[in-house]
């Protein structure tokens, strides 16, 4: 299945820009000849965001099994994350909270989710990476710039509740590249960083092995030697993650602190999610820069003679196979997030720029507290 994009926006969904002096840019979106019958199978849509073109796609399956594609602008859109009906996304600088306002089993306008723009909260420029919500309801967000973990503020910019021992002291000098986090029970489990250093910028001299995971609890450090780490999620009782700079998804032994390689996938990988028995990884084209050259990433690459790409794979858990997959091309080569949307069928969100978002009301019942 391929689904072309113009000028950003979704032929026969959103309309095309009418521009006839130059030829707008395309996205062409393609799939696994499954792909769509695999999210009908499981009951599910997918999330995900590019900060590289501030844009969020909701993938769901239209009425008639073909694949809706819908997208929202958001300046330098990264982490994402569900709760409930609650739609979590993290911006320039601002992290903005949606909420579903379709009561479960009844559909509008042929959606089955619409997530409705409700609260933001104005952080600055933090560079918010993974993002979750605990066991209270409290958001907690990887604070890359100030190499921490933090909360929203109804005050300040925000509120740091932890950062490693090595880390010495807040300051705006994004010195480790702290960026993923994982949840246990319901509060902040792990996190990944691109190296231990304590200096302004750091980070950058440690790529190829300079990655680790550490215990928010006690602060031990539970691996070493990665390449680049990122989204680190606690799932059936194991901690795994993406060792981006390798290209391989997998999990850290606990015991060991080994990274135990599950599957190797063709690109830059940031942002996982899972449902049942499938990890749904995003896979990024890595820049021409310093920052993503000398990688392992690039040898595997030639060894296995293939280009990297940008787009999502899923993988089946029981055997390591990528068994399903949706590939971006054009104007996009850059992900970061993707989560999971278990029994949303077609999921679409309200922008700021049209009519809709004035027209959508939904009211709190009458004298119950919410």
């Amino acid at each position: 299945m391929t689904v072309t994009i113009d000028d950003m926006g979704i032929t026969g969904e959103t309309g095309i820009v009418d521009d006839t002096s130059k030829s707008p840019p395309k996205l062409e979106i393609s799939t696994s000849r499954q792909f769509s019958s695999w999210l009908a199978e499981q009951g599910l849509s997918l999330g995900l965001t590019t900060y590289q073109a501030g844009k969020i796609f909701l993938v769901g399956l239209k009425p008639d099994g073909a694949l809706s594609l819908e997208e929202r602008t958001l300046n330098r859109c990264m982490g994402m994350t569900v709760q409930d009906g609650s739609l979590w996304v993290s911006t320039l600088y601002q992290i903005w909270r949606y909420e579903n306002v379709v009561p479960k089993g009844e559909v509008h306008g042929g959606y089955d989710r619409i997530y409705v723009p409700k609260t933001s909260f104005v952080t600055g420029d933090c560079d918010v990476h993974d993002m979750a919500v605990d066991a209270d309801g409290r958001l907690i967000f990887v604070n890359t710039l100030f190499s921490c973990l933090a909360t929203t503020s109804e005050t300040h910019s925000f509120q740091p509740i932890w950062r490693p021992d090595f880390i010495t002291e807040l300051a705006a000098e994004d010195r480790c590249h702290m960026n993923g986090l994982a949840m246990v029970d319901g509060q902040p489990g792990y996190v990944t960083m691109v190296s231990r250093s304590n200096a302004a910028d750091g980070w950058r001299d440690r790529r190829t092995n300079g990655g680790s995971v550490v215990s928010v609890p006690n602060g031990d450090i539970v691996a070493t030697g990665l390449s680049m780490p990122h989204s680190p999620r606690y799932y059936d009782g194991k901690l795994w993650l993406l060792n981006s700079g390798t290209g391989f998804f997998g999990y850290i032994d606990l015991d060991t602190g080994k990274f135990e390689p599950v599957a190797f996938c063709a690109g830059y990988l940031r942002g996982l999610t899972f449902h049942g028995d499938f990890a749904i990884v995003g896979l990024s084209r890595p820049r021409g820069n310093r920052t993503f050259s000398g990688l392992a990433l690039d040898d595997e690459l030639e060894e296995r003679d293939a280009d990297p790409r940008c787009g999502l794979q899923v993988i089946d858990l029981r055997s390591g196979s990528v068994v399903h997959w949706l590939r971006i091309e054009g104007i996009i080569e850059e992900l970061y997030d993707v989560v999971a949307l278990p029994g949303a069928q077609r999921p679409t969100s309200i922008g700021f720029v049209t009519d809709e978002i004035r027209r959508v009301i939904s009211i709190a019942p009458e004298g119950q507290p919410e």
